[in-house]
């Protein structure tokens, strides 16, 4: 599906030059990124309702247990 976004001539100067430095499109970098993005929004959503009581208020004792830092 065609997306048309804006980049900042910055950007888009740098991103030209990676694309033209290791051979792969502009596309293919910007794709390969919005997929990591999306897939660490989702990590952290997964791990967020997993901490989550029944009233959406994530305990501070629990998050020490579980990170080991309890005692």
């Amino acid at each position: 599906m065609p997306i048309s976004i804006r980049l900042t001539p910055g950007i888009e100067k740098k991103l030209a030059k990676l694309a033209k430095k290791t051979g792969r499109t502009k596309s293919w970098y910007i794709r390969n990124a919005i997929d990591d993005y999306l897939q660490e929004w989702e990590d952290y959503y997964i791990a967020l309702s997993r901490l989550e009581n029944e009233t959406g208020e994530v305990d501070i004792s629990e998050v020490r247990k579980r990170l080991g830092l309890a005692g």
